[in-house]
């Protein structure tokens, strides 16, 4: 028997067949062309499923249940999307609708959730009582699992670890306030600090880099920049690595995780990121005699979304 892992995003519908053990048996994938309405969306869904078991010559028969990672909230009773703004849905009927093309019981969970249980069954955090998954990307996601299992909270809201404030009347939102974690950790604000440093230091690296236009800068670019030695982005990437511990610190305090596990586009900049969080976590936890968290780097990459996914329905 297979589980059926499905990570909808806004660009593509990416579909496995899993095994008990977390592996990836077969995939397929179709573009989601998001600006469609939903039910045809779903209905390619259903048909990407098919098309995947159809490649591990696999049947709907051998399929225990299907798990569905969105970059959303749903109503984890009725199965009903709340709201996934990337998708522009509103209270969308997904299991029921997905359940017309494929029969089978259908556990729908956030996008950081399912990353975060991928990783905590078949990837760095293997075998932790409890995790927290940070992705940095565009902007700042996270998710919990506790005893191998995602915890949502009691709105499924739990993780939004991104709007967290961590500055006081620091840079506006897109949410609406003031100083959220994903104006300080993001990718956004890496280039965001990368533009304001070429306004001070037009000969720096990462002008170098753009070709001369700020609005080529990438979080690549104040990576590589930082690589390369240029001390503006060292100082950049400095900064966003205090700003990244100050927020381990505060999961720490408050929910004292055995592991941190770091994932997202910018944790391809490797031990250079994880590092100085090591280093300088110590400074801050209360507790100076108790072990830290580990922080960690993802394992999984892209195939994290299929694989959490699939082991909803474990």
């Amino acid at each position: 028997m297979v589980y059926i892992g499905v990570d909808l995003g806004g660009t593509n519908i990416a579909v496995g067949v899993v095994n008990e053990e977390g592996r990836i048996l077969a995939e397929h994938s179709v573009k989601t062309l998001a600006s469609r309405h939903w039910s045809e969306v779903i209905r390619d869904m259903g048909g990407c499923i098919l098309k995947a078991l159809e490649k591990g010559n696999f049947k709907a028969e051998d399929v225990l249940s299907i798990g569905i990672g969105i970059p959303g909230v749903a109503d984890q009773e009725t199965g009903n999307v709340i709201f996934c703004t990337n998708l522009g849905w509103t209270d969308v009927p997904l299991r029921s609708e997905l359940q017309k093309y494929i029969n089978k019981p259908v556990i729908i969970d956030n996008d950081a959730n399912v990353a975060a249980l991928a990783e905590n069954y078949a990837g760095v955090s293997a075998g932790c009582k409890s995790s927290v998954f940070i992705t940095l990307g565009t902007g700042v996601g996270g998710g919990i699992v506790i005893d191998g299992k995602p915890w949502g909270g009691s709105h499924n809201r739990a993780g939004e670890i991104g709007h967290m404030t961590l500055i006081p009347d620091g840079v506006p939102c897109t949410c609406g306030n003031n100083g959220c974690v994903e104006r300080y950790c993001s990718a956004t604000a890496l280039i965001r600090m990368g533009k304001q440093a070429c306004m001070g230091y037009p000969d720096c690296q990462i002008m170098k880099l753009c070709g001369g236009d700020v609005d080529k800068i990438s979080a690549k670019t104040v990576i590589d920049a930082a690589k390369a030695g240029d001390p503006v982005a060292e100082r950049i990437f400095a900064d966003f690595t205090k700003y990244l511990t100050l927020l381990i610190n505060n999961i720490t305090a408050f929910f004292d995780p055995e592991m941190i596990v770091i994932g997202g586009g910018v944790s391809h900049a490797g031990e250079m990121l994880v590092q100085p969080i090591r280093d300088q976590l110590p400074r801050y936890i209360m507790f100076k005699a108790i072990q830290a968290p580990k922080i960690e780097l993802a394992r999984l990459g892209n195939e994290a979304g299929i694989i959490g996914a699939a082991m909803l329905g474990k």
